[in-house]
């Protein structure tokens, strides 16, 4: 445990008051002003690697490539991650970001819905791939990508997280 039990009740308390004063019911809950996230995107440390693992391992087909408007020579590209969703990349030529770090504003995992039958699929290609791989309350398998991005497939759906409605 990395708190004491008297910090965890202190973060409870205050995660209860946080969630009643702001979280209201659905009913009462004005319409969000997003109309969803169009991309979320990530750095990948070889570009060939990348799409061979979102594509062929995961199962998420690319659908978009082409110059990054930001860095000459850098590639933006794009898988379809369902729902009208993608996950983007940027690779970084002549760029050194480093390891991948856990930092305050940094992405901690990223979460995406697939059914039980691709979940299944993804979690066999996986093993075949030698893949490691943590397999959580038989729905969430967390691992991470070639360049040490958390992911996680979720066989919950979408709005739902172990049997509890999300939003």
């Amino acid at each position: 445990m990395t708190v004491s039990e008297d910090e965890r009740a202190r973060l409870s308390t205050e995660r209860d008051r946080v969630r009643d004063t702001y979280l209201a019911p659905r009913e009462q809950r004005p319409a969000t002003a997003a109309r969803g996230i169009h991309h979320t995107a990530l750095i990948s440390g070889d570009v060939t690697r990348t799409v061979e693992f979102y594509q062929n391992v995961l199962g998420f087909p690319l659908i978009e490539m082409f110059e990054n408007r930001d860095l000459p020579g850098s590639t933006h590209f794009f898988f379809d991650v369902g729902h009208g969703n993608a996950l983007a990349f940027f690779d970084l030529p002549g760029v050194d970001p480093g390891e991948y770090a856990e930092v305050l504003g940094g992405l901690h995992h990223l979460a995406i819905s697939v059914t039980r039958e691709n979940w299944d699929a993804a979690r066999s290609r996986l093993d075949a791939e030698g893949v490691p791989y943590q397999e959580e309350s038989g729905s969430s398998i967390y691992l991470r990508d070639p360049d040490g991005a958390r992911i996680e497939l979720i066989a919950d759906p979408l709005g739902e997280m172990y049997g509890h409605p999300v939003g």
